[in-house]
């Protein structure tokens, strides 16, 4: 029998179950997956908390790898026995095997397993569109990058230096400071002590940056716009901290006529297209050796409630992996 981790009401890692689930066979356009590894991340906790809506009951998780075991009519470039991983699909992730739409799987390539694909595909298809799309970095930038030690942290501090940006980043400890530094950030900054404001205009002489990667919200989010140059950009992609509170407009034309985006990897990948194009620049770094991915913590599936309140507490650095 088929298990999955499932969760019937909304709170804390608790109410996090693990069920038998029927797996049926797989409907037009679907293939059925047997899971080997599947990625933990922040909007997990989101979801589960219910700071971000699900029908209940619900699975959990949007990203994974594993092995074809079928596909349904329509579906002509999977077959039986490929491997294969996701970072823009429906939850439901925590499962041993599941039904998904064929469209949102990528075939992986030869040279990179399951576990650093399931902890890759979100994070680095996040990076992707963040670096490349979202504001495009390019050689000469220093850019600010918050939560430099977590998994999306960690992709995209390696990838900006790769493109020959210069990567500040904040942390929260000074453990969190040498693993940052170690994956290419040129400068740390430990937040519980210091002035991240006051450090950014140090390092960049006053000139600040043109574009910050916020994933922790109502923390941050305001003192992120005082790092801003003159028509600089703050890209909110998560809220760890909480959200953040609604915003007077003026301040951004008080502060540089600064521009705010609040992006989803769900609208960049909306498009098959778009994503193929994102996971093979993806695939490309990670192959080359330009980015590397480092599975820091693995827990069994079925423990999935301990994973969420080690991520929750800020326990965890880097890439989080739920073994199959």
């Amino acid at each position: 029998m088929t298990h999955a981790i499932r969760f019937h009401k909304t709170g804390g890692p608790e109410v996090l179950s693990w069920e038998e689930v029927q797996v049926g066979k797989p409907g037009p356009g679907e293939a059925r997956i047997r899971h080997t590894a599947v990625g933990l991340n922040f909007v997990d906790i989101y979801i589960r908390s219910g700071l971000y809506p699900a029908q209940l009951p619900s699975g959990l998780g949007g990203e994974a790898a594993g092995v074809v075991e079928e596909v349904g009519a329509g579906v002509t470039d999977l077959k039986p026995g490929d491997r294969v991983a996701y970072g823009a699909a429906p939850i439901g992730a925590y499962a041993e095997a599941r039904l998904i739409p064929a469209d949102r799987l990528l075939k992986l390539p030869d040279g990179i397993d399951d576990k650093t694909a399931a902890a890759m595909m979100l994070k680095g298809l996040t990076t992707q569109y963040l670096i490349r799309q979202t504001y495009r970095v390019k050689a000469g930038d220093t850019i600010l990058l918050h939560a430099a030690a977590g998994g999306v942290g960690l992709i995209l501090s390696q990838w900006a230096r790769h493109l020959g940006a210069t990567v500040i980043g904040t942390v929260g400890s000074d453990e969190k400071a040498k693993l940052a530094k170690a994956h290419g950030c040129a400068h740390t900054i430990v937040y519980t002590r210091e002035d991240f404001v006051k450090r950014v205009d140090e390092i960049t002489g006053g000139k600040k940056v043109p574009v910050v990667y916020d994933s922790v919200g109502k923390d941050t989010f305001l003192k992120s716009l005082d790092c801003l140059a003159p028509l600089g950009v703050a890209a909110l992609f998560g809220q760890s901290s909480g959200s953040v509170e609604p915003l007077n407009l003026g301040i951004l034309a008080a502060k540089g006529s600064l521009y705010v985006t609040r992006p989803t990897l769900a609208t960049y990948a909306a498009k098959r297209e778009n994503l193929v194009a994102m996971a093979n620049e993806l695939f490309e770094v990670v192959k080359s050796g330009a980015v590397k991915i480092e599975v820091h913590q693995t827990y069994p599936l079925k423990d999935a409630a301990r994973a969420h309140a080690d991520l929750a507490a800020r326990k965890t650095t880097g890439s989080t992996v739920l073994t199959v």
